[in-house]
């Protein structure tokens, strides 16, 4: 196993009160290396950039920087999560997962079992849908890859990449309430996408998301046929920000109001505002296919490599990475994560797809604390996962809690 670590990460000094070593899982201390660099390679077309400017492309953003409030429908009061089995019940958690490490319940999009599962840190089923009678007559829920909560945490908006929508689920009355694509379709007009990936709400009920085979950032209101905002041009999937971006599969709102995109071509990330402003722009080192880069702590980002091995990198907005995960072989061997979200304790949590697992590392320890799913084996069953490709913590540590995107800041985003 390889895992590197540098100086400059979240914690000062191991979480105190954690008790016993993880058996069964990738439960080893590993060997730290302390000379990881950033690297840009030479050959590369495109540079760096730490003081871009959108000017020379503006013509890419196609509408006002903010968006109108949308009409869409009043969501019900914030959900108490119905218990799926008796309080106190044990879970299904991998043996060793230490359920203090999450802050609560998560949310995982499992995409081949084409559900979304709410599960507790004991491992317990807390919540799934769809179930009989959720949807209405010719509706269809396939394929989730990636699930977050709204600002008020009282819905879900769930992306359904390869079937090439976006929707929105009320969790108390269990309906969709908004959908953006046509089912099975891919395109690029009105109420049409192309593999759209981590859409996202923002404080103004608009959504956010990377539309990745149209090559651009689209930002979509239920008040609107097409979207109120985009950034890229159609058909020119390379990265020159912002007026190109070279499959963009991810573009996560900042606490500073900007955005966090990831590139798969060329293995970029950018942060950039809504006038088409690029603030940096970085290649990831040691990463061939980066995927839904977010914030760790300020200055500090995450992403994963979706590969096999895959790995994990906590780096910063000059490319140098400061921490690493990937080991070659064993249980803490990674294969195709997609994504990976920071909890409040400093440690990690993704979904590790292809081992249809989520799990949670601690990088301080370097060692697997939790895990959610049997590695390697796809299931549906109690403490089963088939091909989990997206997740959240539930309110009030999803995402947009941590972000900030349950302020009301109208235009901020």
């Amino acid at each position: 196993m390889t895992v590197t670590r540098v100086r400059g990460i979240v914690r000062s000094s191991p979480r105190a009160g954690r008790t016993g070593t993880l058996r069964g899982l990738a439960g080893v201390t590993l060997t730290l290396t302390l000379t990881v660099a950033a690297c840009t390679p030479p050959h590369d077309p495109q540079p760096s950039s730490t003081a871009a400017s959108g000017a020379a492309s503006a013509q890419a953003v196609t509408a006002a920087p903010s968006a109108a409030p949308s009409a869409a429908p009043t969501a019900s009061p914030v959900p108490a999560w119905p218990q799926a089995t008796a309080p106190g019940a044990p879970g299904d958690l991998a043996p060793g997962s230490d359920p203090s490490v999450l802050p609560g319940p998560i949310i995982i999009a499992d995409k081949k079992n084409n559900r979304l599962v709410v599960v507790s840190p004991q491992g317990q089923v807390l919540w799934q849908w769809p179930q009989p009678g959720d949807l209405a007559a010719g509706e269809t829920f396939a394929i989730p890859d990636d699930v977050f909560f709204t600002p008020d945490g009282k819905g879900i908006i769930a992306t359904e990449e390869d079937d090439f929508v976006i929707t929105e689920i009320d969790i108390a009355t269990r309906k969709i309430v908004w959908r953006y694509g046509t089912p099975g379709k891919h395109g690029s007009g009105p109420n049409q996408l192309w593999n759209p990936d981590d859409a996202m709400m923002l404080p103004d009920r608009t959504v956010i998301a990377a539309d990745i085979k149209n090559c651009r950032l689209v930002d979509l209101s239920p008040a609107s046929p097409g979207p109120v905002w985009t950034l890229g041009a159609l058909g020119a999937c390379a990265h020159n920000p912002p007026g190109r971006f070279g499959s963009p599969n991810g573009v996560f709102p900042l606490p500073n109001g900007h955005f966090l995109v990831t590139e798969i071509n060329g293995s970029w990330v950018d942060e950039i505002d809504r006038t088409g402003h690029v603030y940096w722009s970085t290649h990831l080192p040691g990463v061939t296919y980066p995927s839904d880069s977010s914030q760790y702590k300020p200055g500090q980002y995450l992403t994963v490599g979706y590969t096999n091995p895959g790995q994990v990198v906590i780096f910063d907005a000059s490319g140098t990475a400061l921490w690493r995960w990937n080991p070659a072989s064993g249980e803490g061997k990674l294969n195709h994560p997609s994504l990976a979200e920071a909890l409040p304790n400093g440690d990690v949590l993704l979904n590790d797809d292809d081992n249809h697992r989520v799990i949670v590392l601690d990088p301080v320890q370097n060692k697997i604390v939790w895990q959610y799913g049997h590695t390697g084996v796809a299931g549906s069953g109690p403490g089963y996962l088939n091909t989990p490709d997206g997740l959240d913590p539930v309110p009030p540590h999803s995402y947009a809690d941590t972000v900030g995107t349950t302020q009301a800041t109208p235009g901020f985003w």
